[in-house]
């Protein structure tokens, strides 16, 4: 068996394990680096480290680090009722509240898991209030963090672009955002008409005493109690609430949590407070730093961090622990081991296979379905840091549009993340109050073989076949 065959089979090892144990693929990338590099590369220390992305660490780190920051002095939670607020008890406007802003968080530098489990518990809170669908809702929280999830100073972006640059491949970082926005923003207008949106743009405008019934009804004068749901995550705080409603059923309360100030005339608001003005003013200052003034992301996030926590350091102990510290060590181990392979040939040599297979096209949605299917359950990033490389030869030969299919690798493997098996999908699952668990489970499922088997070859059509010949 040749070299470059056992480090590929070894790769599929590690996502198997990861899959099937539950263990951090990047530990058992780094030890496959280890082994593989040392046993059948003939590698040393040096050139095992040769692959490690420091540039990218830095980024990880830094943003997530800032955002952390964010959470915990409740700045994330200003902006989620803040935008609650604005639908003004339009209903049918809640979900795609949920969608924007967990769109807003990942483009800002919110890893996809952390945004979703900010946003889901109060998300599916609002479903069980307002009668909407828990599918719809879940959905759209995920789609939406998905399609922020590219932006040039996200976490995703940013790892994707990176990989480019260093593979020298043709990029585009607009063009990345746009079409994982797009695709993104299309699958969730389809799910909102399928899944009842247009029934929820009948019932008209709620108030809060209505406890989820239309406002141009009359309420009944009973008064019933209900639980709201535990969610996942540092933002799902249980509650229950009483309220006058014509089911007899109180809504769900949003989660807020217990040491944050409230006020407003309904006392669901979140005062802002001199260490969440200022937060918001850094989030403001990354975007410009890296956006206006080409200032590396991870630098300019761990400077406006500490300048945060230096001010206010009760927050930055807090927000230390919560760095995603797991992403960091996934990434960081996946694209060592990548560059073990880089280092032995085998991107070349598997590379040359895929294009051996004489026809471009055919090859290029098989990449696009690798992606999707151990991405559903898997690492997205894990996939799309290993199957980036493996294109590069493949690209090489100029028949496939680098731009294009890099984008439809990158919405292919992120799309699926609705799988009840993917961390955001579970985070849904978890953060749903009083459903019938086990039925939304396989309709999670169910949604995710769909959009396997849909996306993929779509992400072809649009992305990679106009870019041919």
């Amino acid at each position: 068996m040749s070299p470059e065959l056992i480090s590929i089979l070894v790769l599929v090892v590690v996502f198997v394990i990861a899959t099937t144990r539950s263990v951090n693929m990047g530990a058992l990338a780094f030890a496959a680096a280890f082994g593989v590099g040392t046993l059948v590369a003939d590698l040393d220390a040096d050139g095992i480290f040769a692959g490690f992305p420091g540039d990218l660490f830095v980024v990880l780190v830094g943003v997530t680090y800032l955002f952390a920051i964010a959470r915990a002095n409740g700045t994330t939670d200003w902006l989620v009722h803040a935008a609650v607020r604005l639908v003004r008890g339009r209903v049918a406007l809640i979900p795609w509240v949920m969608f924007a802003l967990t769109g807003a968080l990942t483009a800002i530098g919110a890893v996809s898991p952390a945004a979703v489990a900010i946003v889901a518990p109060i998300a599916l809170s609002f479903a069980t209030r307002y009668s909407i669908s828990p599918l719809l809702m879940g959905t759209m929280v995920v789609h939406g963090a998905q399609a922020g999830g590219f932006s040039p100073i996200s976490i995703y972006g940013s790892i994707v672009n990176g990989i480019v640059e260093r593979e020298k491949l043709p990029g585009s970082e607009i063009g990345l955002f746009l079409a994982s926005l797009v695709a993104n923003l299309l699958i969730a207008a389809v799910l909102f008409a399928v899944l009842g949106g247009r029934k929820l743009w009948a019932r008209g405008a709620v108030t809060p005493e209505d406890g989820g019934v239309t406002g141009k009804g009359t309420a009944s004068a009973g008064t019933g109690s209900g639980t709201g749901g535990t969610g996942t995550g540092t933002d799902g705080t249980g509650g229950t609430g009483t309220g006058t409603g014509t089911g007899g059923t109180a809504p769900a309360a949003v989660a807020v949590r217990p040491e944050q100030e409230t006020g407003g005339a309904e006392g669901t608001g979140i005062r802002l407070t001199p260490a969440r003005i200022a937060t918001l003013v850094a989030l403001v200052a990354l975007v410009v730093a890296v956006l206006g003034f080409d200032l590396d992301a991870g630098l300019t996030a761990v400077t406006l961090a500490v300048v945060l926590s230096t001010a206010w350091p009760d927050d930055s102990r807090r927000a230390v622990g919560e760095i995603a510290w797991s992403t960091v060590l996934l990434i960081c181990g996946v694209l060592t081991y990548v560059g073990v392979l880089e280092e032995m040939g085998t991107i070349t040599w598997a590379g040359e296979g895929v294009g051996g297979i004489g026809v471009p096209l055919l090859a290029a949605v098989l990449l696009c379905y690798i992606g999707a299917i151990v991405s559903a359950f898997a690492s997205s990033v894990g996939i799309m840091g290993a199957l980036i490389p493996l294109a590069v030869p493949f690209l090489a030969q100029g028949e496939i549009g680098a731009v294009g299919m890099v984008a439809a690798l990158a919405v292919s493997a992120t799309v699926v993340d609705v799988s009840p098996f993917s961390t955001n999908g579970a985070l849904v699952l978890a953060a749903a109050p009083d459903v019938d668990r086990d039925r939304f489970f396989r309709q999670l499922m169910i949604y995710g073989g769909i959009v396997v088997a849909a996306v993929p070859v779509l992400a072809w059509l649009v992305l990679v076949v106009p870019g041919f010949g």
